[in-house]
């Protein structure tokens, strides 16, 4: 009998700190109880059946109020309740924060024969990201940078003889330039835990502005006494802005490999100068 239930972010880390109040429908308090440290809520107290209302809140997040069903067995089930940051446009503390590549993924799609599309990943990438404060201005998020640098041979599409194909001068030309870098200029709040990051791309030899369209995913305690912060960012790419005019076509007219990449990134950062040991 009682409540059960759990509460989480947007990106699945517990609330520890959530406050859960249940009401009957004359708007009486019924129960009141805290989430333990993984976020879990356990409430033994006997209820009547019926409806009531389950209102969570948590400091820094907007409150979230739902119906719930008590059954006969005077137990109610409130499954996983999500809280979403409140005020606005969020980023992860102030500092720097290193890029974790082993938990992080940097990948491209493109468009194969105009029917299906081929998936590659880079499997060795780094980077900094150095988080200004949030106080407006000069000082503000919007001074917040980004910096990463990508070894070009390491590209990985599941495929020997395609990966060596994309390695040679009619794309990548890894041996004349082993690495892709990304340095931002800026950074324009979009919305609710979303930001446009403005920089610039060197690729192939040919250097452009790129965006990323980057959802701040939140930040949590991780198993080895750090703090992490998840982000993900897409962009569109046409090979033709950077030299990569290599252009096999098929029957019908048809392109082997599309002109637009469409890149995929989801990124872990650790909270600190230098990733963790061990």
């Amino acid at each position: 009998m009682g409540l059960r239930g759990q509460v989480r972010t947007r990106d699945g880390w517990a609330v520890q700190h959530a406050v859960v109040t249940m009401t009957d429908m004359t708007g009486a308090q019924v129960l009141r109880t805290g989430a333990d440290p993984d976020g879990l809520v356990r409430a033994d107290v006997a209820l009547a059946p019926g409806p009531y209302t389950v209102i969570v809140t948590a400091v820094g997040y907007a409150p979230v109020a739902s119906t719930a069903l008590v059954t006969a067995s005077g137990r109610a089930e409130v499954g996983t309740v999500v809280l979403a940051r409140q005020g606005g446009v969020e980023l992860p503390p102030p500092g720097a924060w290193s890029v974790d590549p082993a938990h992080s993924a940097v990948g491209a799609v493109a468009q194969h024969l105009g029917i299906s599309s081929v998936h590659g990943r880079f499997t060795e990438f780094g980077g900094r990201i150095e988080i200004t404060e949030s106080a407006g201005g000069a000082g503000g998020h919007e001074a917040s940078r980004v910096d990463a640098v990508i070894s070009a041979a390491s590209i990985d599409t599941g495929n020997a003889l395609r990966d060596k194909h994309l390695k040679s001068p009619d794309f990548l030309d890894v041996e004349r330039f082993p690495e892709i870098t990304y340095s931002s200029t800026g950074l324009t709040p979009a919305g609710p835990d979303r930001w446009t990051v403005h920089g610039q791309l060197s690729l192939h030899g040919v250097v452009r502005e790129v965006d990323l369209d980057l959802s701040y995913l939140g930040t949590g305690p991780d198993p080895w006494g750090g703090v992490r912060a998840a982000f993900r960012a897409t962009t569109e790419l046409h090979r033709e802005d950077f030299a990569m005019n290599y252009n096999q076509v098929v029957q019908a007219g048809i392109s082997a490999i599309g002109a637009t990449l469409r890149v995929e990134l989801d990124i872990q950062a650790v909270q600190g100068e230098s990733l963790p040991t061990g």
